[in-house]
């Protein structure tokens, strides 16, 4: 857990990364928007970069703790731009940096993991050999990322969630359609095994 120092330098990289773009935030910036001086903020971070990057990945951790289960498409998409949402600028601001492959690393990490957790939740018992399981996950989470990264190259404008539940609506029963088509091949292995 980070101390109170910590939390008061990312709050302030957070507020101001909500106000102007990362290339316009100095670390002089950061001291006199939490009230430290300069050695306590080197005392923690090394640079701006780097604690970016742990803001990022720590908030990745956040919303894979926050989503021990994934019950539908919906929810991934949800989980994975909860907060692009509620820091739009300041996410912008990552995404059109020289951190966005941080913030791409991040999003590639929460996009994997939703779409894990949703996939073996759909999947349940079915028996389903585990190239075929990550062959679904691997489209999913590609479609979950693609669509999420070409919103942010937007600018974001767009609504996303409603685009993403109409597609959910047009695809509903897909993934428990290829499920059984895994299983049944599956299962027409095992025969000509016997």
């Amino acid at each position: 857990m980070a101390n109170l120092t910590e939390r008061a330098i990312k709050a302030s990289v957070l507020k101001l990364l909500n106000e102007k773009p990362v290339n316009q935030i100095t670390i002089k910036d950061i001291v006199e928007d939490c009230g430290i001086n300069r050695n306590s903020f080197y005392y923690h971070f090394r640079d701006l970069p780097s604690l970016i990057e742990e803001m990022v990945l720590e908030q990745a951790e956040l919303i894979i703790e926050q989503f021990p289960s994934i019950n539908s498409l919906e929810e991934c998409i949800d989980a994975a731009v909860s907060f692009a949402m509620s820091n739009r600028k300041a996410v912008m601001h990552i995404y059109n940096s020289v951190s966005r492959d941080v913030y791409e690393q991040y999003l590639w990490r929460v996009c994997e993991y939703t779409v894990t957790k949703y996939i073996d939740g759909v999947l349940g018992d079915t028996k389903i050999n585990e190239f075929d399981r990550e062959v679904l996950i691997d489209f999913y989470k590609c479609a979950c990322f693609g669509k999420i990264l070409d919103w942010q190259r937007e600018g974001m404008k767009s609504d996303l969630k409603e685009r993403f539940i109409r597609l959910c609506e047009l695809k509903k029963g897909v993934i428990e359609e290829i499920a059984a088509k895994c299983a049944a091949t599956e299962n027409d292995k095992e025969k000509k095994g016997q």
